[in-house]
This record gives structure tokens, sequence and C-alpha cells, in this order.
């Protein structure tokens, strides 16, 4: 019989769908390897020995061989750097200026790469510029909310095969991160502790649904996932804000984030996904009840009418079976390191 599973974080209901479940190999993508594309192409903005052809540079990392990370303002920006922030109300109907700041992390020099491959020095040098930009942003005081994320595939709505990550940050709290925020409130009032945080000691006292463990992190699918192979990377250290994550702590993110990535390239065939990082609001900083924490979402599923019309997500895979499937897939050094070299 399927099951309605409630996720306790997300306040969602999802249906498990298990009468018309899929094998977790049944959702392989055929989508060309990074081998299978030039390491510089000329039109590529992103290549190294193009960089005129990007946005204003805003932030760099390098060696003695060239630049390793940049951060880039975006030239086609959601919002834009000038300007205040300024509230708008006619009756019923309320804007405000669309001020913030839009960046691309180009997350390597050359075009034929995938984080699922590369070094843990190069991930984590990535999670750096990640941390590094968070940390200036958050000092804008028009800013409310820094995320994070990766379009990986044209599924998932990357119109550009170099890798590369982005960062929007935002004048207001989106109505998402509100309600969560919220929830956590609620839980810490009730109960004197963080949902995040008791959500990570069941998962680990269950066991069924973890993934990969590290000393600072794990990976786990949730027990309401809300689609096939939805994943979340949690910190065990309670803290609110990514900036906070100590130097220790992104190598070791490093080494998670490459080892999920990998078994998903492997499993699934390279799939199309997305990952965000959910922070606190800007404003709020250090709190008692919200964990930050990384999710990654495999593009292998489509959302449908049913999710369109009544809110709920149909998960047609068992989020144990699914993590199971992740954990027998072996990703040894030779296949997480290929591509890495410069």
């Amino acid at each position: 019989m399927n099951e309605l599973r409630h996720n306790i974080i997300t306040r969602d209901w999802v249906i498990i769908a298990t009468d018309r479940a899929h094998r977790p190999d049944e959702f392989n993508q055929q989508r060309p390897a990074p081998a299978d594309l030039p390491p510089y192409r000329e039109d590529c903005p992103f290549c190294a020995g193009n960089e005129a052809r990007t946005g204003v540079e805003t932030a760099i990392l390098s060696d003695d061989r060239g630049w390793r990370v940049r951060a880039v303002l975006n030239k086609f920006p959601a919002l834009s750097p000038d300007g205040e922030v300024v509230r708008q109300r006619g009756n019923i109907y309320r804007s405000l200026t669309a001020v913030g700041i839009h960046e691309v992390i180009i997350e390597h020099p050359r075009h034929n790469v995938t984080l699922a491959l590369l070094s843990l020095a190069d991930i984590a040098d990535v999670l750096r510029m990640y941390r590094e930009r968070y940390r200036y942003l958050r000092k804008d005081p028009r800013i409310s909310t820094i995320v994070i994320f990766k379009n990986h595939g044209r599924g998932a709505g990357t119109s550009l095969e170099h890798p590369h990550s982005q960062i929007a940050a935002t004048p207001i709290v989106p109505n998402q991160l509100r309600l969560r925020t919220q929830e956590a409130i609620r839980y810490f009032d009730d109960w004197g502790e963080c949902i995040f945080c008791r959500t990570l000691a069941e998962e680990l006292k269950a066991g069924d649904r973890i993934v990969y463990e590290s000393k600072y992190f794990v990976a786990f699918i949730p027990y309401a996932a809300l689609s096939p192979f939805h994943l979340w990377i949690f910190p065990r250290r309670h803290v609110s804000s990514f900036e906070d994550i100590l130097d220790d702590e992104i190598e070791d993110l490093a080494e998670t984030l490459r080892t999920v990535l990998a078994k998903l390239y492997v499993g699934l065939n390279n799939p199309d996904y997305n990952y965000t990082i959910r922070s606190i609001p800007t404003d709020e900083h250090r709190t008692n009840y919200f964990h930050w924490y990384l999710a990654v979402i495999p593009r292998v599923s489509l959302t449908a009418g049913f999710e369109l019309g009544s809110g709920m997500y149909i998960n047609t895979t068992l989020p144990e079976a699914s993590a199971e499937f992740l954990r027998s897939i072996p990703v040894g050094e030779s296949t997480a390191d290929s591509g890495g070299d410069r």
C-alpha cells in the first residue's frame, strides 16, 4: 500500500508511491561525460584565457599555475547591485526594488570537469569561495538572505557547460525560508531542542537512510524525501549560518560532497541535479533553533499536475531503497580524483 509520510522540517506531506515504485537503477540518465568535452572552448566566457569576457571579478583564488576559482558578477543578473531598497504599496499591491547581488562562482579553469570527479583540494577551494563571498555579502545592510546554489545540466536549469555555481543575495527573506525558520522556532519552544539536530540523531539511530558519514557531516535521504534521491548533508555541529563553517569542516565537507556527487554520477549516470545551501537569514546569524545544511536534488523525475495542483509531492522510490542503492555504489580515489589536475 502507498504511504503518506510527513517531513517534519519542511512540513510537507509526501506520497511514497510504493504501488508504482521504481527500482533505484531505473533512474539512470544518458548524459555526455565531461571527458567528451574539450578542456577549452574559445566561445566559453568561463574558460581560462577568456577572463575579459566575464562580468566584473569580485574575488579570486589562485596559485603559481593561475586562478583556481573566480567569483564574478552575473552579466545577466536577477538583482541589481545599485540603489536602495524601496517599498511601494498601492491597495493590495506591493512591490520592492530588486536590489541585491547576483554572482557566478567559476569552479575550475577547465571546461571538461565536474565536481563529482574533481580532487578534494579543488572542491575545498570552491567551498572556501562560497564562505568568503557569504561573509562579504552579509555585511551589506540591504541584504536579508544569501542563497548559494548550483544547477548541473539543462534539466536543472543551466545554460553553460563550464562548471559553475551561483550566489544570490536578496533584500527579503523568501517565504519558504521564513516558514521553515518559524517551524524551527516553534519546535524549539515546544521541545527545547533544535529540530535539525533531533532529525540528525534520529536518522543516525535508524541508519537505513544514511548514505555517507564523515567526521563532521552526515549525508542521508530524509524519511519523507520530496523526490527520488533527494539528499541532505547536515553538519554534526550545531551552527546556524554557513559563514561559520570552520577550515577543518570545509575539508571534510569537500570529501562528503564529492562522495555523494560521485555516487550519483556513477549510480545514475551523471544526472542533472541542483544543490543549495540553506542558511539562516543574515539578520539572525547564531540561534539555538536553526541548523544550516546542504540539499542535493537530482532531477530524475518530473513535477506534474498533481504536485502543482496540491502542493504535495509524489516520490516513486522508497527513501530507504534509494539510500541502500547509493551506499552500494563504490567510489574509489582514482574515480573521484580523475580530472582534477590542471
